[in-house]
């Protein structure tokens, strides 16, 4: 079976907000980062080359793929910022609230922080650790992997 991609590193998460050159973009990291930071009380890690993430779970699906990752994370991606979720927040009645943005499969993709409210945001960031960390979701569906 091949083995998953994405891995924690030792890299610097600063260094790596600190290389994106758009401004916006940057200074729109900067603020995720501190939000997910006071959210989950965490120290953010890089995952892979371009994924930030907080705190780390294993998964096993049910053809036997297995494997960790982060509970929560974001990446600045070229046209947009992926916000990882994971947990059905698509469902979630906040996200008629949330602004303008694009569901992914497992995250929010979002042009600028501007473009959304930063307090729905912030609860649905809440909400999706919540849930990572073992609480119950409503809003899911379920998803076959």
């Amino acid at each position: 079976m091949a083995e998953n991609k994405t891995k924690q590193t030792d890299a610097s998460v600063e260094d790596f907000i600190n290389s994106i050159l758009h401004d916006e973009k940057r200074s729109d990291s900067y603020e995720i980062l501190e939000m997910m930071k006071e959210i989950t009380g965490l120290t953010p890690k890089m995952w892979g080359d371009n994924m930030v993430g907080f705190g780390s779970y294993h998964y096993k699906y049910k053809s036997g793929r297995e494997g960790d990752i982060f509970q929560i994370g974001f990446s600045p991606r070229k046209h947009y910022i992926s916000v990882y979720l994971f947990y059905g927040f698509q469902n979630h009645p906040l996200m008629k609230e949330l602004g303008k943005y694009k569901n992914g499969k497992a995250c929010l993709n979002i042009n600028r922080l501007s473009d959304v409210d930063t307090d729905i945001l912030h609860q649905l960031i809440e909400y999706a650790f919540e849930i990572s960390a073992g609480g119950e979701n409503p809003y899911a569906k379920t998803v076959s992997c």
